[in-house]
């Protein structure tokens, strides 16, 4: 809605979109393709092997495809690699049919011999579940999002039938199956491409030089600053309209939308909430903007003997003026969170007596729980806007306001990841963070941030294990009745408003500013789509 030393593959054209911008470049990339920009880290193309990273997701988007995608208007998973699927009355078989003539990428170091087949998704997902696959432990050896659902243990065999169907079987019935398999996550492999590759012992190369099925192919990349991505010609959907993107991972803040007003930029994802005034106004721009399924919060590391205190957690909680947050940071433009579940979700629970700002109320709980005196605590902050927190630093200095009109002193630690050690050793109290959903499954929202197994997994900031939560989650996942899946869900946002493990801040809106010559983009309340249908339309003189 219109609102107003290999990972470098090659050396040659080579260039940083920091300093000085060739004129030249800028003309041959505007004329061919275009330049989107989005700040954030790259340390992998592969997001099997990542933790949620909005710039990992734009780019891998474009690189892999998988099974399924969750379709931008029903939110319900929709045919993708696989054409379709059955399930069987069990409901613990799920038969995937694949697609036919859908072409790997042919890079310098790769060239298919084959299509895609269903010997290429065992491998990309044995890799994950299988600890004897021989890819397992290469680069890390973690797959944190799907040991954070519990993915190996809900996985027990991934079988070809034949080239062209695929198998899964579950060890119980799983409505948010088909969902996680439609994750920016569930990217599919080349198995062709890892056998070379363990034959010339380069198995790292799997994931920092990618070859996947996706409408671009990965040129060129330069660490925090940029990546070039090729049209891959033989794409299954038809060949990319443009022929390259580009990535500009190098700008912050306002350094984006200089960009973007001197043409530098035809995209900036995520631009903070005090710039779409000028946005808006200018003729040029086109600003989108779409619902999102998404979160911002705090998790409180219920591992600090301090923070174990139910009462210090709600006294948090009470102490926060959302309201100031939407105004100052929002421009209010997002929505007071009453639940980790945003009210779009069909298990929304609004109770809002949890959730309040009294500070009354929350000198009373520090009392109550011994505290007399002032205390100080530490929260990590993000630098990178999101959707869901479109200024990190703009909260935490509210944030940290708000909690010293009852005693306590925040101190603020910034930096662009969080080192989980630290977290662990109880150097940090508190970390500043949120969510975007990849599916409209509330287990999506729950499960990856607050389960027992995200917790063993380092995905759960919170560091909080409760197994009645965990209970209620396994039966919201199996039942196929709504009314008590609803029901499951509600019960599951009401125990978390008495533990408080994280405090829900605010739902955000996703926006997407580019030149208004663009035109194909599709914006989704979940994963990033591929590119493949951009255009840039000339206006006539």
């Amino acid at each position: 809605m219109k609102i107003i030393a290999r990972i470098l593959i090659t050396a040659t054209g080579l260039f940083s979109l920091v300093g000085c911008y060739d004129a030249g470049i800028k003309q041959t990339i505007h004329e061919t393709g275009f330049v989107y920009c989005e700040s954030g880290n790259l340390d992998t193309f592969n997001p099997q092997i990542s933790d949620e990273n909005s710039i990992l997701e734009a780019v891998s988007a474009q690189i892999y495809d998988r099974l399924l995608i969750i379709d931008p208007v029903t939110q319900k998973p929709s045919p993708n690699l696989a054409s379709e699927w059955q399930v069987d009355k069990t409901g613990t078989v799920y038969t995937f049919t694949l697609q036919p003539n859908v072409a790997f990428h042919t890079t310098d170091l790769f060239t298919p011999t084959r299509f895609l087949n269903a010997n290429d998704v065992v491998f990309s997902f044995e890799r994950i579940i299988n600890p004897d696959n021989s890819y397992h432990n290469v680069n890390s050896g973690h797959y944190p999002w799907f040991d954070s659902i519990n993915f190996p243990q809900t996985v027990t065999s991934i079988e070809a039938i034949n080239p062209h169907q695929v198998q899964f079987t579950l060890s119980s019935p799983d409505n948010t199956f088909l969902s996680s398999l439609a994750t920016s996550y569930a990217v599919i492999l080349s198995k062709e491409y890892a056998q070379q590759l363990a034959a010339s012992d380069d198995k790292n190369l799997i994931d920092s030089l990618p070859v996947g099925t996706g409408p671009f192919k990965l040129s060129q990349f330069q660490k925090s600053e940029m990546v070039r991505l090729k049209r891959h010609d033989n794409y299954w959907q038809g060949k990319a309209k443009m022929s390259q993107v580009v990535f500009d991972i190098s700008s912050r803040g306002t350094g984006s939308l200089a960009k973007l007003l001197r043409q530098e930029c035809d995209v900036v994802a995520n631009p903070i909430s005090s710039q779409l005034p000028i946005i808006i106004e200018n003729d040029e721009l086109t600003l989108y903007s779409q619902t999102a399924t998404n979160v911002a919060f705090i998790a409180i590391n219920t591992e600090n003997p301090l923070l174990q205190d139910q009462r210090v957690r709600k006294a948090l909680n009470f102490a926060i003026d959302r309201s100031s947050l939407i105004n100052s940071v929002y421009y209010n433009s997002g929505i007071e969170a009453k639940s980790i579940l945003p009210p779009a979700s069909w298990a929304y629970g609004n109770d809002s007596s949890f959730i309040r700002y009294n500070l009354n109320y929350a000198k009373g709980l520090l009392r109550e729980a011994g505290i007399e005196d002032e205390i100080e605590l530490t929260m990590w902050v993000p630098l990178d806007n999101n959707s869901y927190n479109p200024s990190p630093k703009k909260s935490a200095e509210i944030i940290q306001s708000n909690f010293s009109d009852i005693g306590i002193k925040l101190k603020l630690i910034t930096s662009d990841l969080l080192n989980r050690n630290e977290l662990a050793e109880n150097n940090i109290d508190l970390v500043l963070t949120g969510w975007n959903a990849n599916s409209s499954d509330p287990d999506t929202m729950l499960r990856p941030l607050l389960s027992c197994d995200a917790k063993q997994a380092g995905f759960g900031v919170a560091n909080w294990c409760n197994e009645e939560f965990d209970f209620l989650l396994d039966l919201a996942k199996e039942t196929n009745q709504p009314r008590y899946r609803i029901n499951l869900y509600r019960q599951i946002q009401n125990l978390l408003s008495e533990e408080m493990p994280i405090i829900p801040l605010a739902h955000g809106v996703k926006y997407q500013a580019n030149q208004s010559s663009l035109h194909g983009f599709t914006l989704s309340p979940f994963n990033t789509y591929p590119f493949h249908n951009i255009i840039r339309i000339k206006e006539e003189i």
